[in-house]
């Protein structure tokens, strides 16, 4: 092998796509937001005069906002005290971003309805024996909280799908898992299960003391006593689900 021919092999490689105005305004904001040097809440500085700190057009700098908002990193506040303020980056943005993503997708009819619950359901059972495991006495106190709101609720009271809703993303958010907490609150509120009920007043009381035996397990950290409660619960709703139209 020749001189020249080591010359060759050993080259570096040191160049690399060179980003267009837009995407460098997008990874520094993005970069910015990440490393904290963004906090949650904050506004950033008015379009003109962040076109003019990076030296792009105010349709340049536009394009990247509206991209980080696409990625729920920041959100447009319209009005005299608005701007692009930075949003909440942590496993609730995931269920939001979930939530948009299967929506849109049942919407197009690319997956199916049922396909969704499913999934919800496969979550639930392993959620509810971490819950059993690592529930604070603050969550505890917040299921039992839910669980004697809907002891005096009524069938037709328009609470019901919320409590419910808020019963079951509480016990994800116990198990200790934000991504298992962000997945099950998104799918939970794609699907609604009480609201695709038959729910008349015996199902409303027979799924409240369903509840109440899946809060006892997890009040005395049962694992095996939580899921059988909440595969009880879960079959049960399965049983009374009604039209979706």
């Amino acid at each position: 092998m020749t001189r020249s021919d080591d010359n060759t092999d050993a080259r570096k490689v040191i160049g690399r796509a060179v980003m267009r105005p837009r995407q460098q305004v997008e990874e520094t904001i993005r970069a910015a937001i990440l490393s904290g040097e963004l906090g949650v809440g904050e506004v950033l500085p008015p379009e003109a005069e962040l076109a003019r700190q990076f030296n792009v057009s105010r349709t340049t700098l536009r394009e990247a906002l509206r991209v980080l908002t696409s990625q729920r990193l920041i959100t447009k506040v319209p009005g005299a005290r608005g701007g692009n303020f930075v949003q909440s980056v942590d496993y609730q943005s995931l269920g939001d971003v979930m939530t948009d993503a299967v929506n849109n997708l049942l919407a197009l009819g690319s997956i199916r309805f049922e396909e969704v619950a499913d999934v919800r359901r496969y979550l639930e059972i392993p959620s509810v024996r971490l819950a059993a495991e690592h529930r604070s006495e603050d969550e505890l106190i917040e299921l039992t909280e839910i669980v004697e709101r809907q002891k005096s609720a009524s069938v037709d009271d328009p609470e019901i799908p919320r409590l419910d809703r808020q019963f079951h993303t509480t016990i994800a958010r116990a198990s200790g898992n934000r991504a298992l907490a962000g997945l099950v609150a998104a799918l939970h509120q794609t699907t609604e299960p009480v609201h695709y009920l038959d729910l008349s007043k015996e199902v409303g009381r027979e799924t409240v003391k369903q509840h109440v035996a899946i809060l006892k397990a997890i009040e005395s950290r049962d694992p095996q006593a939580a899921e059988a409660a909440i595969v009880t619960h879960l079959t049960y709703l399965q049983e009374h689900i009604g039209s979706r139209e």
